[in-house]
Order: C-alpha cells, then sequence, then structure tokens
C-alpha cells in the first residue's frame, strides 16, 4: 500500500457527526465498484476476523443494504442500510440503523454521506457520519467502528490491488 494516501479522521460530539476521508490507489470506476456491489463488499467491509455477509442489497434510491458482520465464533451483528440518494459515480447517502436478524431497526440511526473524487488515478472517499443522538455516536465510537474502518479501509487497499492485477 501506499504510505503517503490520505487517512483522516475526526469526532465532532456537538454535532454527533463523524468524518472520515480516505484515499485508494485505484481509479473512481473501481472504488466506486467496490462501494456499490455486494459481492465486492463482502470481501473487505468489517475488520479482520470478521467476515461480512450480504443477505440483501438493491442498490436505488429507496433501496436497501442488509448485512451482517459476523464473527470467528459465528456471532452475527446486523445492519440495515438504506439508500436515500445516489449520484452515479461521484455520491450515495444512506440511512443505517442497527437491526436484529428479522430486519428489526433499532430506533436510532445515522445518516451517511459517502462522496468519490479522483486526481491522477487516486481516488478520495469523503465520508460524513450524522448520528441521531450523542449516545448513538458514542455507541458506534465503543464498538470500535472508527479503528474498524481504518482496519477495512486497509482490507479495501488489498482487494483494489488485487482487482487491479487482473
Amino acid at each position: 500500500m501506499n504510505s503517503t494516501l490520505l487517512l483522516d479522521f475526526s469526532v465532532d460530539k456537538e454535532n454527533k457527526t463523524v468524518y472520515m476521508t480516505r484515499e485508494f490507489n485505484a481509479d473512481l470506476d473501481l472504488v466506486w465498484e467496490a462501494w456499490t456491489t455486494p459481492e465486492l463488499l463482502d470481501q473487505w467491509w468489517g475488520p479482520k476476523p470478521f467476515v461480512t455477509k450480504t443477505k440483501v442489497m438493491n442498490f436505488d434510491v429507496g433501496g436497501r443494504r442488509f448485512f451482517a458482520m459476523v464473527s470467528p465464533e459465528g456471532q452475527e451483528r446486523w445492519f440495515i442500510q438504506k439508500f436515500t440518494s445516489i449520484s452515479p459515480k461521484t455520491n450515495f447517502k444512506t440511512y443505517n440503523t442497527f437491526a436484529d436478524k428479522d430486519e428489526n431497526p433499532e430506533l436510532q440511526g445515522s445518516e451517511w454521506d459517502f462522496t468519490f473524487s479522483e486526481q491522477n488515478g487516486t481516488t478520495k472517499v469523503s465520508i460524513t457520519v450524522y448520528n441521531e443522538s450523542l449516545a448513538r455516536m458514542e455507541k458506534m465510537i465503543e464498538m470500535g467502528t472508527l479503528m474498524g474502518c481504518e482496519m477495512q479501509f486497509t482490507n479495501l487497499d488489498e482487494l483494489l490491488e488485487t482487482l487491479c492485477q487482473k
């Protein structure tokens, strides 16, 4: 991995918002595909040794992704992402909630805004996560979401490298 690629996280508790920016050493088309295709998402989303399994994904406005992160012991933590806006290859937005295995959402969620841009073969993904409550944001942080994102971005680096060699 190119160690000069940007990685930035910041937390704004007052506004219940988390900001993440990450660069990837791949072109925009490939990075976009990795973020929007369930078969590819399942190969990198989630920190090792967890694996991800997508049960449903319809990448359209009004569609959803229902997926679980699965621990090595087989414990599942389910999530729902509802796609609220999609501008191909530049931006998509989701409303995320934790859920149970039957897709019953928890009451509070968060709005995620993913923006993609490319310069000289490097793609930057900027993510803004607005939480409905400070308690939800703190739960995200407590669960290791920030460290988990950093780990899953490394997984994506590895997948992109493999895909670029094909």
